[in-house]
């Protein structure tokens, strides 16, 4: 592929088949299932399932400054508290399936705008009085890497309890194509 590609669509095209997993998973929970949680000191899966969501308005908006929070459960939450950290106020499906598709939508804006040469821009920002640096490459790598990591923590979850865990890779989802460029 040449760096004259219009967009980095096609080198995270399956990231949008890991939402659409997530959101099915999460569609099928009852509100007692959402309220489970691995043992006594974690969160229970609907905070977990926020707190994914969430990331995503962070990183984008609020660092990146990409447009698109005002669309979500997220745009007037400015203090830097999440709804994973109101545990007295559960969610249910359909408000974090409204979180996981409006904040898909920032994401997906960002997969037809970004270019392969943008990946690389350094970014700065401050942090606790110190300069911390990375690029939207490394970005992208974070949260990718962070909603995997938190979609393996809700099947585990869903497993201690004898539920259907969630699989971001179901038989027939990762055939091989040719990307649209």
């Amino acid at each position: 592929m040449s760096e004259s590609a219009t967009t980095i669509r096609p080198f995270y095209a399956d990231w949008e088949l890991y939402n659409r997993q997530l959101i099915e998973g999460i569609r099928r929970l009852t509100p007692e299932q959402l309220a489970l949680c691995p043992d006594g000191s974690r969160w229970p899966i609907w905070a977990t399932v926020g707190h994914t969501a969430g990331v995503r308005v962070y990183w984008l908006c609020d660092v990146f400054g990409e447009p698109g929070k005002e669309a979500t459960p997220f745009a007037g939450l400015s203090d830097g508290l999440g709804w994973e950290d109101d545990l007295d106020h559960p969610r249910n499906a359909d408000e974090l399936i409204g979180a996981l598709e409006t904040t898909w939508q920032i994401i997906d804006g960002i997969l037809d705008h970004w270019t392969p040469g943008m990946l690389w821009e350094p970014f700065e920002r401050q942090v606790d009085g110190r300069t911390d640096a990375l690029s939207r490459r490394a970005l992208l790598m974070r949260m990718i890497s962070h909603e995997a990591y938190h979609c393996g923590e809700l099947s585990q979850t869903l497993g201690i309890h004898r539920l259907t865990q969630i699989d971001l890779w179901p038989p027939g989802s990762q055939a091989w194509h040719e990307p649209a460029i």
